[in-house]
């Protein structure tokens, strides 16, 4: 794979090694030889060992947990890239942490989403590219490009093989969700539900009705953010008494904080199918019901069309 103005390159950092390897075979392209290491106090230290002078780097690095290790990592990467001379960076991040402190949800609060854009900026990225942004318009919290894909399309494949789709019916399990899940529902041609939650407190939430006639159906809730999972499953609990046959979840980001694997797995939760912009922890790959979708091909196919500059766009007509 070559840019249209020169060699491209794939960096990795230690967030998701298994994802940057998987791009970087589709791309048939070898990631770029870099040591990113701790020293004994845990200060980050990053060498590129490889050649990057001129080249169209793009540094693969969600800002998952531990979120603040990961970022650091991130930015100490583009420095490292900076000085030593790449034509352009790009930060791919597949899981933007801090995505979900995207307002001030209340007096003297900070609205770290900005801050963290800011980071990324001044550390000398030129340009962005991310997957289901918690909240679309921290695009305009860069002031370079920003590409936000959508794992829609492997999602709507996945489903279209595995279900009956006379029967599905797509939920959003929040009102602030409709959006996404009626565009996922537009693609399958499938009816939506919403359900109506009220949020107690951080982390906690309380089912409260159910929006849509579900009796009989094949539920399949989508959302971007699966974290504590108590959403899903009070979600999940709503739906089957309701009425419907099956509850399947479909979420882009994989969190899953805490003890929420269990909480899944002990659920009514037929299946979690998540996506490996966030790499799964040892309880995610044993869990029954759990089940993880690579994004790999369509992270690779959008680097590639950036590199050549070609529409990434497009991919979603």
């Amino acid at each position: 794979m070559a840019a249209r103005n020169g060699a491209i390159k794939l960096v990795a950092g230690n967030s998701n090694p298994r994802l940057a390897e998987a791009i970087a075979a589709y791309l048939t392209t070898p990631l770029t030889r870099a040591v990113v290491r701790r020293f004994a106090d845990m200060e980050i230290f990053v060498e590129i060992l490889d050649n990057v002078r001129g080249t169209d780097v793009f540094v693969v690095q969600s800002t998952s947990f531990p979120a603040n290790d990961h970022l650091m990592e991130l930015l100490i990467i583009i420095d490292a890239l900076r000085r030593a001379s790449a034509r352009r960076i790009t930060a791919v991040v597949p899981y933007f942490g801090y995505a979900r402190q995207d307002r001030k949800p209340g007096p003297r609060t900070p609205i770290s989403a900005k801050l963290v854009a800011n980071l990324i900026t001044h550390a000398g990225a030129d340009r962005v590219m991310t997957v289901d942004l918690h909240a679309g318009q921290i695009q305009g919290f860069f002031d370079i490009p920003t590409d936000n894909l959508y794992a829609s399309p492997v999602m709507v494949r996945d489903i279209r093989e595995r279900f009956d789709l006379a029967s599905v019916m797509v939920v959003s399990p929040d009102v602030g969700g409709v959006v996404r899940a009626r565009g996922l529902a537009k693609r399958i041609n499938a009816p939506l539900a919403i359900i109506d939650k009220r949020r107690e407190r951080a982390g906690e939430s309380d089912v409260m009705n159910v929006i849509g006639d579900v009796a009989g159906r094949t539920c399949v809730l989508v959302d971007d953010i699966v974290d504590s999972g108590g959403t899903l499953v009070n979600a999940a609990d709503a739906l089957i008494e309701q009425g419907a046959t099956d509850v399947y979840a479909y979420i882009s980001h994989g969190v899953l904080s805490g003890g929420a694997v269990a909480r899944i797995t002990a659920s009514r939760l037929k299946e979690l199918v998540i996506t490996d912009s966030i790499q799964s922890s040892e309880a995610v790959r044993v869990a029954r019901n759990v089940r993880v979708l690579s994004i790999a091909s369509l992270i690779a196919e959008a680097i590639g069309r950036t590199a050549s500059e070609e529409s990434v766009s497009s991919l979603f007509d």
